[in-house]
């Protein structure tokens, strides 16, 4: 079908489901399966259907796949796994989609189903047991993690490793993307944070937040969560590092792992709720996705469900807080030509679109500069960049291309991994003597005074 919606049909929808995968087949949701017009909307939107102009690699094909396994008429098979995991999840499509069809959450479904017949058939690998179970769940862990990645930067192992080729002993995505990887703070000096950070003299108070630090954000952003909290302190919030507070879930619930992403959901809620805070805030645009999909996730659990909708009701990404608040009380011009990288699901996922635009404009002396295709995806998408390389190497390439045409001195950007891949795109395309990434609330703090200038 290719233009308007038809009626659903005894033929289309789904009729008794048999067979071993009965169980994972009857998870899909066949309301929002047929909401698909298949009108091609999505398909210009779709960076891997842009890349290939295969139909099984676009939304519309996919759900097409999807339909297909819920009636019972095609195999969860290696084909359907390989297709579901080809996507970037970027949720571009659901912009374009003129019937509002939830992809993001059909894609989740389909690679849990994928997952569910794996585990059943004991083909689960012991490298996402290990990554899922025994690491993103365990913040103790990561951060131990962290203190090791601290000690061979200051060892100047990687840069010895870099110099001498021994970095290629690393999977080639490893390796390559390590370049792009800025020193990390140390162990004593995380260890070191308060547990509240007050609003600055003389401002009045605005409230009080719990700052979600995120898990490798956390490690690998340390800085940048405390530029977080510097600026709330600017505009008069309290701001509170929530114990207890875990991963987001995101990277679970992206590839098919659903039971612990919403368990880490809970444990998130808990933390928070005791915290007593007026706000949730973050500064990842897609753990910021997650958290506002927890209403989502929990909806038919009796016990969680409003305490869900409560926890998303209250959080906010921090270019949201900010935009909605005082001004900054900007200190310095920086005398820059910059253009802006959108998040994919803080403008796809969560409809932050402006706010950042406003708050970079704002910053004496900027000349701000459109990005042609800002929200088409930059090929990060999580671990996209790490478990499908080359495709996300093309996307990146392609997203460069408009960068390079902005003549920009600054492109600043709203998630971390987006920032990584901004930094290997820069090198990729040469431009690192005279481009730079930047996450958006460091550039906002340079602005302010309290950090050093950028470039």
């Amino acid at each position: 079908m290719t233009s308007g919606q038809r009626a659903p049909t005894p033929e289309t929808q789904r009729g008794p489901v048999t067979g071993s995968d009965a169980p994972e087949r009857l998870k899909f949701d066949m309301d929002e399966l047929l909401n698909c017009m298949h009108c091609g909307f999505c398909l210009p939107a779709c960076p891997t259907y842009q890349q290939t102009g295969l139909e099984t690699y676009s939304p519309r094909g996919r759900i097409g796949l999807m339909k297909g396994v819920a009636q019972g008429k095609l195999p969860i098979d290696e084909e359907f796994e390989r297709n579901m995991y080809a996507c970037l999840g970027c949720r571009a499509c659901e912009t374009a989609c003129p019937a509002g069809v939830q992809y993001g959450r059909l894609i989740e479904t389909a690679r849990e189903v994928v997952e569910d017949v794996k585990r059943r058939r004991g083909r689960r690998s012991f490298t996402r047991h290990l990554v899922f179970k025994q690491f993103f769940n365990h913040p103790r862990r990561i951060r131990v993690a962290g203190g090791i990645l601290w000690a061979v930067q200051a060892a100047g192992l990687q840069r010895v490793a870099t110099k001498t080729g021994l970095v290629r002993v690393l999977p080639r995505e490893m390796a390559e993307m390590q370049s792009a990887v800025d020193t990390v703070a140390s162990p004593s000096e995380r260890k070191r944070r308060p547990s509240v950070m007050a609003p600055d003299a003389g401002v009045q108070k605005a409230g009080r937040v719990g700052l979600f630090t995120g898990c490798i954000m956390d490690v690998m952003f340390y800085d940048t969560n405390q530029a977080t909290a510097r600026l709330l302190n600017k505009i008069g919030f309290e701001v509170v590092f929530v114990a207890g507070q875990v991963c987001c879930g995101a990277l679970h619930a992206h590839s098919g792992e659903k039971v612990d992403a919403v368990e880490l959901a809970k444990r998130n809620i808990e933390a928070f709720e005791a915290a007593d805070v007026d706000f949730i805030v973050n500064n990842a645009g897609g753990c910021g996705a997650a958290l506002k999909e927890y209403a989502h996730w929990l909806a038919d659990d009796p016990v969680w469900a409003e305490r869900a909708h409560r926890f998303v009701e209250r959080t906010r990404d921090i270019c949201e807080l900010l935009a909605e608040h005082t001004p900054l009380p900007f200190q310095r011009r920086i005398e820059a030509r910059v253009t802006y990288q959108d998040s994919c699901h803080l403008a796809h996922g969560q409809g932050v679109r402006q706010q950042p635009r406003q708050l970079i404009r704002s910053v004496p002396g900027v000349q701000y500069v459109e990005l042609t295709n800002a929200d088409t995806c930059c090929g990060s998408a999580g671990i996209y960049n790490i478990t499908n390389w080359e495709m996300s190497m093309r996307v990146l390439d392609t997203k460069m291309e408009h960068v390079r045409r902005t003549d920009a001195h600054i492109v600043v950007t709203a998630n971390p991994g987006c920032l990584l891949q901004m930094k290997k795109g820069i090198q990729r395309a040469g431009l690192a003597d005279r481009m730079e990434a930047v996450h958006i609330v460091d550039f906002l703090e340079r602005a302010l005074g309290s950090a050093a200038p950028l470039g």
